[in-house]
């Protein structure tokens, strides 16, 4: 047996039969290699697909495109490379290598990537040449507003008040009116051809029609508060001072339509406001709406048209108990003009006592927080919207809250119409005049509540300001608002420029006026304090509330 598995003949018939057994499995293993081989050239061309969808994927971040857009533009390129590599096998009619392949599909991705980078660069240029052409409109309006300032007729105006206005408004296309709300003397009135003979949208200023006449009409109940929505309950306060657009939209509603344009002209708007100057502008009034349409024209103003000169009309008449006065400027300024009533309006005293809480919150911690004055209160209210496709922006005021002794109404277009320039241009004419015409010190009628809650409550109410956010989101990048009211000046320091070391208006304690308590609500009424509040010093913070401990 040893002999025989040793022998010549044993290990030639095992080497026979080893090749017999391993040229079958040579052959499987080629063809599984072969068919492996195609699979990760499949992979690999997917890897590949998968690392140029990853580039796709980050230059589309630059290029801030959504997911839905990025899968799109995945599958768009897929298919044109698959459609390529189809069209080129058909064309040499045999399949293509794995090189060949390769290099069409990079072929077709380098085609998308630079008709894609095109596109960008396209649209970069337009959005240059939008900014550009924006630029140029704004000047344009500067330059009309300032063509307009530089013609104005000035006998009779107040030349310090004019001084003052026109370093506030500064290099900017608007307008100013500044007004004693007693007599109706016009002190002055920055571009006449805009405050008196063009009308502007009122935007949020109709507010103050609307809150007067759901006063009036009774279907704003003042010691109670409307439900806006779900998770938010306002008052006239509230809403006035956060601008809310639902809460007067509902108001309006209730009001109609017919009584909404019975108030409007009772308190001067759609007619001529009799001032002695030409060409005076009425304003126009909308015509008939109904449902949304009126409710929308109830909070924004839609279809009005006022001037600088109605507005100032109107406020000075909240400011002086409800006498309409005609606007009137002197012939010299050394003359002394009568009041000239036109009318006393048929609107209860206490209307426009209910309007004065949430004006005055405007200004100390609502959207007019610009026009905040240490040494004074200021009661305004502020207007953002777009008017023909350009931005309006409008501020009407008076001062101080008692004895009131100036209205200032600013209207400002464009560019500057944004970000409440309107608000800062008044409320450095108030700071420069306050030694002239305002109280000396801060009157100190409430506390306002925490910061922290000011502001959630401010983020949720503040409904004008979603909407110049709104608007400004789809104007892709538009310039920014410049806000300077005169070269070398700011508007954070204008406190200390005109009142020492007093504390500005970012103070976080701020003023505002005293809450009024619901029906039925136990109204026990405290003890009285021994303490006063303490004047407002040089240097000292901000007036606090009266009970409050330091």
């Amino acid at each position: 047996m040893t002999s025989k598995v040793g022998s010549p003949k044993f290990f030639s018939f095992a080497l026979i039969l080893v090749l017999l057994v391993l040229i079958p499995l040579s052959t499987t293993v080629f063809a599984r290699r072969h068919r492996g081989g195609g699979g990760r050239g499949r992979h690999a061309r997917a890897g590949g697909r998968s690392s140029r969808h990853g580039r796709l994927a980050r230059g589309s971040r630059r290029g801030r495109l959504s997911r839905r857009e990025v899968r799109a533009a995945r599958a768009r390129v897929a298919r044109e490379q698959a459609s390529a590599v189809n069209a080129l096998e058909r064309r040499l009619h045999r399949p293509l290598t794995k090189k060949e392949r390769a290099a069409e599909m990079r072929r077709v991705e380098g085609r998308h990537r630079r008709e894609l980078e095109l596109a960008r660069r396209r649209a970069e240029a337009a959005r240059r040449a939008a900014i550009a052409r924006a630029r140029a409109l704004d000047k344009a309006q500067r330059d009309e507003a300032q063509g307009f300032i530089a013609h104005d007729d000035v006998r009779g105006e107040d030349l310090e008040v004019r001084r003052v206005a026109i370093n506030a408004l500064g290099n900017h296309a608007g307008t100013v009116v500044v007004m004693d709300p007693k007599t109706g003397r016009i002190y002055s009135i920055v571009n006449q051809e805009w405050g008196v003979r063009r009308g502007f949208k009122p935007c949020s200023t109709i507010k103050l029609v609307t809150g007067l006449a759901g006063l009036n009409e009774k279907v704003i109940n003042p010691t109670d508060t409307t439900n806006v929505s779900i998770s938010s309950h306002l008052d006239l306060t509230e809403a006035l001072a956060h601008s809310n657009n639902t809460y007067f939209q509902q108001v309006g509603g209730q009001v109609g339509f017919d009584k909404m344009m019975a108030y409007s002209r009772e308190l001067g708007l759609g007619e001529k406001t009799g001032i002695n100057s030409p060409n005076e502008y009425p304003g126009r009034l909308p015509f008939l709406k109904s449902g949304y349409a009126l409710n929308r024209m109830s909070s924004h103003g839609d279809d009005y048209e006022v001037t600088a000169v109605q507005l100032a009309s109107l406020v000075s008449a909240m400011a002086n108990g409800g006498n309409l006065l005609a606007p009137r400027i002197p012939s010299s300024t050394k003359d002394d003009v009568k009041p000239k009533v036109r009318r006393q309006l048929n609107i209860q005293p206490d209307s426009f006592q209910r309007m004065v809480p949430g004006m005055v919150g405007a200004v100390n911690y609502g959207t007019g927080k610009l026009a905040y004055d240490p040494t004074q209160t200021v009661v305004g209210k502020t207007g953002t919207c777009i008017q023909d496709g350009n931005w309006v922006g409008l501020f009407a005021s008076y001062a101080p809250l008692v004895n009131p002794k100036l209205a200032v109404v600013v209207i400002a277009r464009r560019t500057d119409g944004r970000g409440h320039f309107p608000v800062a241009v008044a409320g450095q004419i108030y700071r420069d005049l306050n030694r002239r015409f305002g109280t000396p010190t801060f009157i100190p009628i409430a506390a306002s509540s925490d910061a922290a809650d000011q502001k959630a409550d401010a983020d949720v109410n503040n409904e004008e300001q979603k909407d110049i956010r709104d608007q400004e989101q789809k104007e892709q990048q538009a310039p920014e608002v410049d806000i300077s009211l005169m070269p070398g000046t700011e508007t954070k320091a204008t406190a200390k420029q005109n009142s020492g070391n007093v504390t500005p208006a970012n103070n976080k304690v701020k003023p505002v006026m005293m809450q009024i308590p619901k029906k039925g609500a136990d109204t026990t009424k405290p003890a009285p304090s021994s303490k006063t509040p303490p004047p407002v010093q040089s240097g000292e913070e901000r007036p606090r509330r009266i009970n409050d401990q330091p």
